[in-house]
């Protein structure tokens, strides 16, 4: 992706991005579980504390692992598309195993039971993530809220919905020198704001037009947004 510096205010990131702790690694936002190799240059990173970059990996593998199942309808890895998942599958026997449990089959096709927790504890981690490094804007609240839905399960205007920005002029700039600021200058009128990681495996949008808003869309099949209210 493109790589802009930021401009913000640097005592926005003096400090981890998702707890407020220290600032001793980086962490990539997306993580890198979410994308196949050769991975894209200029990967998104946020500073963070060691105990929340490690802290996040085998809920980040669960998702990562889930989707790919629900994708191909199957948990075996011979059956699975990304080479990735393929090798998490294999190495973690135990993983392969509780989403084998968790598949289920009915007469309208299979289904998985899904660890809810664990998919809103990446969703608000990749979250907190872009806020801080796409708006110089770190979220370390509650938000105020948190939905993530598969495609195939929202109706058409709410596709519409979730797929397209807004129509009207921006009231609310972001803040000066920041990444998105800088995106918003340069962007033509009604052009997209969505900002490709890579195709087909991950992309984000970060708005404050109505509040803080970010939205991700992995494999293109799960579709998360979480807001703040401001």
């Amino acid at each position: 992706m493109e790589q802009l510096r930021n401009f913000g205010d640097e005592r926005q990131m003096a400090f981890c991005a998702y707890c407020g702790g220290g600032t001793e690694t980086r962490d990539h936002v997306p993580a890198k579980v979410f994308l196949d190799e050769p991975y894209p240059t200029n990967l998104p990173v946020v500073p963070a504390c060691r105990s929340c970059n490690e802290g996040f990996s085998l809920d980040e593998e669960y998702v990562a692992c889930l989707i790919e199942c629900v994708v191909t309808g199957t948990v075996h890895a011979d059956g699975i598309n990304r080479e990735k998942v393929k090798r998490i599958l294999r190495q973690k026997p135990l993983l392969g195993s509780k989403l084998s449990q968790a598949r289920k089959e009915r007469k309208k096709g299979v289904y998985f039971d899904v660890e809810t927790d664990r998919i809103k504890n990446v969703v608000l981690k990749l979250a907190r993530g872009h806020a801080a490094f796409e708006l110089n804007e770190p979220q370390l609240d509650e938000p105020s809220s948190l939905v993530f839905i598969p495609f195939p399960f929202m109706s058409q205007k709410d596709l519409k919905d979730f797929e397209t920005t807004r129509g009207s002029p921006i009231s609310i700039w972001p803040e000066v020198g920041s990444r998105a600021m800088q995106r918003l200058m340069v962007n033509s009128p009604g052009s997209s704001m969505w900002i490709p990681i890579q195709p087909g495996r991950y992309r984000y949008l970060a708005s404050v037009d109505d509040g803080l808003v970010i939205r991700m869309v992995v494999s293109e099949y799960l579709a998360c947004e979480v807001a703040w209210n401001t």
